[in-house]
């Protein structure tokens, strides 16, 4: 029974403790340097005021209007992942229509070695060999 009582006594003495600390209440910057109230160079690009940030989440929501250049730049994403599928296809095409080619070239290949080996075997002698039957 002692056991449980000190393995629930110590979270809530931790947990007491750490409340109770002063250092615990913030983690906050100070904000005495004059290079974070207005950066220069490329921070400048990449960092907004805080009511800028504020008006710009308000202002776009998820319903919000996109602009004209917002538009455009996925309009031009959507077409180029519309080109790549096209080429992407296109390059299947080709590949399956050249296998189906060579395929084709490969049995109709075997067919006249078939048809000329079972011709040699059923020669008589009596006619002069024909080389193709059709081209009369």
């Amino acid at each position: 029974m002692s056991c449980t009582y000190a393995t629930v006594l110590a979270p809530l003495a931790m947990l007491l403790a750490l409340s109770l600390s002063l250092e615990a209440e913030s983690a906050a910057v100070p904000s005495s340097t004059s290079s974070t109230t207005d950066p220069q160079g490329p921070l400048k690009r990449i960092f907004m005021k805080e009511a800028d940030a504020s008006n710009f989440f308000r202002r776009r929501g998820r319903r919000g209007a996109k602009s004209q250049d917002e538009i455009n730049a996925e309009q031009r994403l959507v077409l180029a992942a519309d080109e790549r599928k096209r080429e992407f296809h296109e390059e299947q095409r080709n590949e399956f229509e050249s296998y189906a080619e060579e395929d084709n070239d490969e049995q109709d290949e075997s067919t006249r070695v078939s048809t000329e080996q079972w011709r040699q075997f059923h020669y008589d002698g009596m006619n002069p060999p024909q080389e193709n039957r059709h081209s009369v």
